[in-house]
């Protein structure tokens, strides 16, 4: 079972990274919040969750230890798939998920694509013992780890792609882009993505 990869960055886009360790190029899955961590790196070590199905292996990558560990405590929820935790992990900064979780805000998972409110109540109960206090007071001075910078001709093109790959409509994706860049003309690939995530 493979814990990390360490190598060079080959390719990233919002949703994937390949990382060429050993002269073979690893394809992963990775949130938005892991994309904004590594977008400007040439080297990286992605710590990694391995998906087996009858179908398909699939590697999921996380920058830090902390998104790994929530990834694998969503997907142990009854309900919450591999890209669903993707999508949450996406939507929400680690503070925000285990601060949700621990005051219960069924509503703040409830905006997340996949999840309804029954998922978010169980993502609760099933969870919350599992957030400690440590952690969250670590994290509460966590702030969005976006932010807004100078313009990019291709934003709007790979923030489609990406909420695409994500598993929204691309009709209602344009739509929800559209009033993000209009709002913010400036926005990065990133901070347009987590913007459309609240609307969509």
């Amino acid at each position: 079972m493979l814990d990390y990869i360490s190598g060079t960055i080959a390719r990233v886009a919002p949703t994937e990274a390949v990382v060429e360790a050993g002269g073979l190029g690893y394809l992963m899955n990775i949130s938005v919040n892991t994309y904004s961590a590594i977008s400007k790196l040439s080297e990286v070590k992605l710590l990694v969750h391995e998906i087996y199905r009858e179908d398909a292996h699939e590697l999921y990558g996380f920058y830090t230890a902390e998104e790994r560990a929530q990834f694998r405590m969503l997907i142990g929820v009854s309900g919450v798939g591999p890209n669903t935790a993707r999508i949450i992990l996406s939507s929400l900064t680690a503070a925000q998920l285990q601060m949700a979780i621990t005051a219960g805000d069924a509503d703040k998972l409830k905006a997340v694509k996949g999840i309804g409110l029954k998922t978010a109540q169980r993502i609760i109960v099933d969870l919350k013992d599992k957030i400690h206090a440590a952690e969250l007071a670590a994290l509460a001075g966590d702030t969005e780890a976006a932010a807004i910078a100078p313009g990019n001709s291709t934003a709007r093109e790979e923030a489609l792609a990406a909420l695409q790959m994500l598993g929204y409509q691309k009709a209602a994706a344009q739509k929800a882009l559209a009033k993000v860049f209009t709002n913010e003309p400036s926005a990065t690939v990133e901070v347009a993505i987590k913007r459309a995530l609240t609307l969509l």
